[in-house]
């Protein structure tokens, strides 16, 4: 048994004959283009194909060898599932036409007589290789034709269903012979127009092509929306021979589509609108009331006492008081009217109309009505109420964020006239400006005063070891004693006077660090500091931050800047810069109350970060809402790809603590370690945690 192979040539085939002569005249006729292999007897061809693992292409096989003719190497061949399928020539001197019909009939695919032309050969073997190729192409198209998960179906040029494969029964429910020279549109649902079929042959006919989407129906009647793909196969001619379409059942998809377009515009909660709902659709109802010459109320509701209810019997039972409360307001309105959720117990309605300030009145005083009806929770019965302000489209202001501004401040005065009212924004309401300005000057008498103070929030690793901690500044009034954050920030950043408090804050916290450097338990305490947008944008903040530090004497990679995601709103360049600068100083960045504004993830992957934060908000319900624990996990995952560390605030359950623990978060900080706290209370609570 000799083997020629000849390297460089991709098919392989057996020569069989028991005449050495007669194996040199083909190996001759076929060296150049093929690699071969001989044999010279029939057992002795069978062997080497079990043996071994690559097949030939085509088999050459002569009729009469002693102990094993061909035509029984070919009887065994077609009988055995390995071999079955390997193209065999017969080649004999003999040529009757019993021996042909005898080798052709067991399924050889050609048959040639000795002496056989060495151009006739090559010819019939070539040939022979290109028909069992498309053999083998139509046979992947016939077997993903027939198991395809795709519906697919087959229809002559006259648009006529010739075939369809069982995908298409399962999903359409009709039997093949029930639809088979029927026209497709015995599918169709209904709900395309004329104009999309049209637009739809237009383009196929032009282009060979055409995917998108369109409306079925299944034989039970039901409607499904199928992701459809059309292409033309044409003859030789250029004419349409047959169309082929194939489709997939999308409505998952669409559900999934649908879901997410529900979560975007509406309160997980409630499910009543959110607050970008009720932006765009305040802006559609400004364009239609100028168009009609209408008016527009919108009414800010906020609910008395609510948060002595959550703060008394939990979350849990306040959320279900939440719900309850929105179904109540959905029962006072009219059919075009809105209710929109804009987070906590704050609501806000929107009517439209030309006498729209009595409709407002009396839908106020239901509301008022509905609301102070008890509340059955459980085993509680809850009586709470609302305060309602209500301003007019365009006799209080032209512009959303103004008519929200001014429907806020009446709301204010409902409250302070004890709540469970409504009252109108007035233009002597603008005395809340004068009480801000009273605010502002009282600001400035602090600074020169030195009435803040600088409070410590613990901040541990998983195994309760101190990290550090989050200075926040506390106003304490001489009067008034201590005032929130809350109330003083945001009219500090909008009087500019958060400069001169973010600076102090700086001053105060790097002297600290320099105090916690010169003592062995505290001189790993990593201390951040919040700083605004405004403070933060200066040209000259990089500066201002090292020249603090290197007055101290401190190292830098003890301090860590916390930001928000609204400084990302600024330029973003010069964002990237001053942090760039900072980082090679070596400052620390965490990224505050992430998840709640307006992250770009474009940016976000090139701001020199070191952590991320997770809001409390997304703490809060952790315990109870799927949605939350989803989303951070999702913003665990992100930081470690990241490799930025995570750190959870307002953690105040060991539930809480134990689902980020599950989902890799490793820092903390809230009022189940430590409230914020004086430096004092502080560092009396780090010598029980070292101890």
């Amino acid at each position: 048994m000799n083997d020629f192979t000849l390297n460089g040539q991709q098919n392989l085939i057996l020569l069989v004959d028991d005449l050495a002569t007669n194996l040199h005249v083909l190996v001759s006729a076929l060296k150049t283009d093929f690699r071969l292999k001989t044999a010279t007897s029939g057992a002795s061809a069978l062997m080497l194909m079990e043996n071994k693992a690559e097949l030939p292409k085509i088999l050459i096989l002569d009729v009469k060898m002693p102990g094993m003719s061909g035509i029984e190497v070919l009887s065994k061949m077609r009988n055995d599932p390995r071999l079955c399928d390997i193209p065999v020539i017969l080649v004999s001197a003999d040529a009757s036409e019993k021996n042909e019909l005898d080798g052709l009939n067991l399924g050889a695919d050609d048959y040639l007589v000795k002496p056989i032309s060495a151009n006739t050969l090559i010819v019939r073997v070539q040939n022979l290789i290109q028909r069992n190729a498309e053999r083998s192409k139509l046979r992947l198209a016939s077997y993903v034709f027939n198991y395809s998960g795709e519906a697919i179906m087959i229809t002559d040029s006259n648009n006529r269903i010739l075939d369809v494969n069982s995908s298409f029964c399962k999903m359409t429910g009709y039997d093949k012979a029930q639809v088979l020279c029927k026209n497709p549109s015995i599918l169709s649902a209904g709900r395309n127009t004329k104009e999309e079929y049209r637009v739809m042959w237009d383009t196929i006919l032009t282009e060979g092509y055409w995917q998108g989407e369109i409306w079925d129906k299944r034989r039970d009647g039901t409607t499904y929306p199928k992701m459809l793909t059309i292409s033309v196969v044409r003859d030789r001619t250029g004419g349409i021979e047959f169309y082929l379409a194939s489709f997939v059942d999308i409505s998952r998809y669409k559900d999934a589509e649908k879901r997410i377009k529900h979560l975007a515009h509406h309160d997980s909660l409630t499910e009543l609108p959110n607050r970008l709902h009720l932006q765009v659709f305040l802006e559609q109802t400004m364009y239609i009331a100028q168009r009609k010459s209408e008016r527009l109320a919108v009414m800010f509701l906020d609910l008395d006492r609510f948060k002595n209810i959550n703060d008394t019997l939990g979350h849990p039972i306040g959320d279900t008081l939440l719900i309850q409360v929105a179904t109540r307001l959905k029962r006072c309105m009219r059919t075009y009217d809105m209710v929109a959720r804009l987070g906590g117990d704050e609501f806000v309605v929107v009517m439209r109309g030309r006498d729209v300030d009595s409709a407002a009145a009396k839908v106020a005083a239901k509301i008022n009505q509905y609301l102070s009806e008890p509340f059955l929770i459980g085993t509680h019965t809850l009586r709470v109420s609302t305060s309602i302000g209500i301003a007019i489209y365009p006799d209080n202001a032209e512009k959303i964020d103004d008519l929200m501004k001014n429907a806020d401040t009446a709301m204010y005065f409902a409250k302070e006239d004890g709540g469970n009212t409504f009252r109108f924004f007035l233009a002597d309401m603008n005395k809340h400006a004068y009480e801000k300005l009273s605010m502002e000057n009282q600001l400035y008498v602090a600074l020169e005063r030195k009435e803040f103070q600088l409070y410590y929030q613990l901040q541990l690793d998983d195994k309760g070891k101190p990290l550090g901690a989050e200075a926040l500044i506390r106003w304490i009034h001489p009067e008034r004693g201590m005032v929130s954050p809350m109330m003083f920030i945001p009219l500090a950043e909008e009087f500019g006077l958060i400069l001169q408090i973010g600076h102090w804050v700086l001053e105060q916290a790097c002297a600290q660090i320099k105090n916690w450097q010169e003592n062995e338990l505290t001189r790993h305490l990593i201390l951040a500091v919040n700083v605004s947008a405004r403070q933060f944008c200066l040209p000259d903040f990089s500066q201002e931050v090292q020249q603090i530090v290197l007055k101290h004497g401190i190292n830098p990679a003890l301090l860590k800047l916390e930001i928000t995601e609204s400084l990302l709103l600024k330029n973003i360049e010069d964002i990237i810069s001053t942090m760039n600068e900072l980082r090679l100083f070596g400052i620390q960045f965490s990224l505050d109350d992430f998840g709640t504004g307006y992250s770009c993830l474009q940016y976000l992957k090139r701001l020199p970060l070191n952590q991320l934060k997770i809001d409390k908000s997304f703490i809060n319900d952790l315990a109870t809402d799927a949605n939350d624990v989803a989303i951070v996990r999702t913003i665990i995952n992100m930081a470690k790809n990241m490799n930025l560390d995570v750190i959870a605030e307002g953690v105040e359950t060991e539930k809480q603590r134990a689902i980020l623990l599950s989902n890799g978060c490793t820092h903390f900080q809230g009022y189940l370690f430590s409230k914020p706290v004086p430096i004092e209370v502080f560092e009396i609570l780090l010598k029980k945690l070292e101890a």
